[in-house]
């Protein structure tokens, strides 16, 4: 298969696309957690995945990603719940954030799970973007990345 080089210029020299195209990956940020999670409250708090991005413009998009690794519950029917948040802003369901774990009726629920969330900030200064979680009930409690799993929250600029 040949590749196709706009203008005969290289992929690398391309620095900025036409009017009317967009979806250019303009810079990449990434944490990842290095410790265990562990929470036993109804309300969100900070995992520890935090990260800080300054989009280039204010049309660009932020594309979420986030992975969380040994996600746990260990008391019976008893979600952990999840959710992302920009500053101070909850970006997921009020309750529900962007999921949380099944429930079983002996506990003990170890999972990945995770969320993607395209993001429009109409900011050009600073973000912070970071993963919260909470249980649904205050008995028993939740994890995330348990026994060194690993968990990451990255985030995409996208110049549209």
């Amino acid at each position: 298969m040949a590749i196709i080089k706009p203008n005969n210029n290289t992929i690398s020299a391309i620095t900025a696309l036409p009017a009317g195209v967009g979806g250019k990956v303009l810079q990449i940020v990434t944490d990842t957690l290095t410790s265990e999670y562990t929470t036993s409250t109804t309300s969100f708090s900070d995992t520890g995945l935090t990260l800080n991005i300054t989009p280039s413009a204010t049309s660009s998009k932020i594309l979420i990603i986030a992975h969380l690794g040994g996600v746990y519950s260990n008391t019976s029917l008893n979600h952990m719940i999840f959710t992302g948040l920009r500053g101070s802003t909850n970006l997921g369901h009020t309750n529900y954030g962007f999921g949380f774990t099944s429930v079983s009726t002996d506990g003990r629920i170890l999972v990945g799970d995770g969320f993607t969330f395209l993001d429009s900030p109409s900011s050009n200064s600073s973000l912070t973007y970071k993963v919260q979680g909470r249980l649904e009930n205050a008995t028993g409690a939740g994890q995330i990345s348990q026994n060194g799993a690993t968990s990451t929250l990255t985030c995409l600029e996208i110049g549209v």
